[in-house]
């Protein structure tokens, strides 16, 4: 009985002092909780592109992703979105929930062309309409539904879609020459923002995350049997050692019309990519530069990039770089030699036949 009472005691004591609800919090089992299986609290997509078994950056690196820091980059409790406070006392909030501002909060990217493309007085189309996150997203997948997904572009892992609002699409000339190939996005979407640079032992060292943004551009890669737009990303680590990243990327820039037949076909960037040989990024007056435009992604293409390492904060040439090592996450997969044979050709735009 003594000892009952102690332990008692005891958990009365931690109760009080807010620990008790702590410890529990680590007894929730993934099962129980969707919300554990979610990528918004696994942040699991890092995790699966860095992997040595999916062909990440680790097999250059040789750290476990569990010993980085990008592990602790994802949302640990529902009151980072929906607490909010009221005289004084924390409560729970749907509402709070729904501000942008805290989805922007982490996603850094969304933020950066958002401010872009107010700038250029180009903002996406759906922000020019007041629309915000929460519009396409869906409580499924932020709340998690039960099955852990590796990534946002798995099969299954997203709701948001064109179509899903957009089931009256027109058929218009473009959506009647490509037919079912080509994702929305790939003409859709004005450019992304990318980062260069990545400076990996900085991040190892100082636990500080430093590149070089660049934007501009957009990738076509294919995904899910379709084209679609992409994103590039490259790395720097152990000295002359770099890493080259394509990869699907839907873009919050978003133009109401689509691009023209000439922003694509018979370009000069797509001869250049079918020739084997593009510069994505360049020096001028000490400062990166990049490509402009619609770039497509295929292989057996030498994607040239200014490298640099960091040294005392300062961005310094590397003279010989290694060759990037090349890696398709996300589930994307460059473009096939025909697919890239049709851009090389100067198209018109035909008019199909309307029955």
């Amino acid at each position: 009985m003594k000892k009952l009472f102690i332990f008692l005691l005891a958990l009365s004591t931690l109760s009080g002092m807010g620990m008790y609800n702590k410890v529990a919090s680590h007894e929730i089992k993934a099962q129980d909780c969707m919300f554990l299986n979610s990528l918004h609290y696994t942040a699991n997509g890092m995790g699966y592109w860095y992997s040595k078994e999916n062909g990440g950056i680790e097999k250059i690196t040789g750290i476990p992703y569990s010993e980085l820091g990008c592990k602790n980059c994802h949302v640990k409790a529902c009151d980072t979105c929906h607490k909010e406070v009221k005289e004084g006392k924390a409560a729970y909030s749907k509402k709070a929930a729904g501000n942008q501002g805290i989805c922007l909060n982490c996603h850094g990217r969304e933020q950066a062309i958002m401010k872009i493309d107010h700038q250029m007085n180009q903002e996406d189309v759906h922000v020019s309409n007041n629309m915000t996150c929460i519009d396409c997203h869906s409580e499924r997948e932020m709340h998690g539904d039960g099955v852990e997904y590796v990534s946002m572009r798995q099969e299954g892992a997203m709701d948001a879609q064109c179509e899903n609002c957009h089931d009256d699409i027109r058929p218009t000339d473009s959506h009647l020459v490509h037919q079912d190939k080509l994702d929305c996005k790939a003409c859709h979407v004005r450019h992304v923002v990318s980062c260069t640079n990545c400076h990996f032992d900085t991040l190892v060292k100082k636990g500080k995350r430093v590149a070089i943004p660049v934007s501009g551009w957009v990738f076509l890669i294919n995904h899910r049997g379709k084209v679609t737009s992409g994103g590039m990303q490259n790395f720097v680590t152990k000295g002359n050692k770099t890493f080259l990243i394509f990869a699907p990327h839907m873009s919050h820039s978003v133009m109401k019309d689509g691009r023209k037949c000439e922003e694509c076909h018979g370009t000069k960037t797509a001869k250049q990519v079918h020739e084997g040989k593009v510069n994505l990024t360049w020096l001028k007056d000490g400062k990166v530069e990049n490509l402009k435009g619609v770039i497509p992604v295929a292989e057996g293409v030498n994607y040239q990039c200014v490298y640099q390492d960091r040294k005392e904060d300062k961005w310094v040439p590397i003279e010989h770089p290694d060759e990037p090592m090349l890696h398709y996450p996300a589930f994307g997969e460059p473009l096939s030699k025909k697919q890239l044979e049709s851009l090389v050709k100067v198209q018109e735009a035909p008019i199909p036949k309307m029955e």
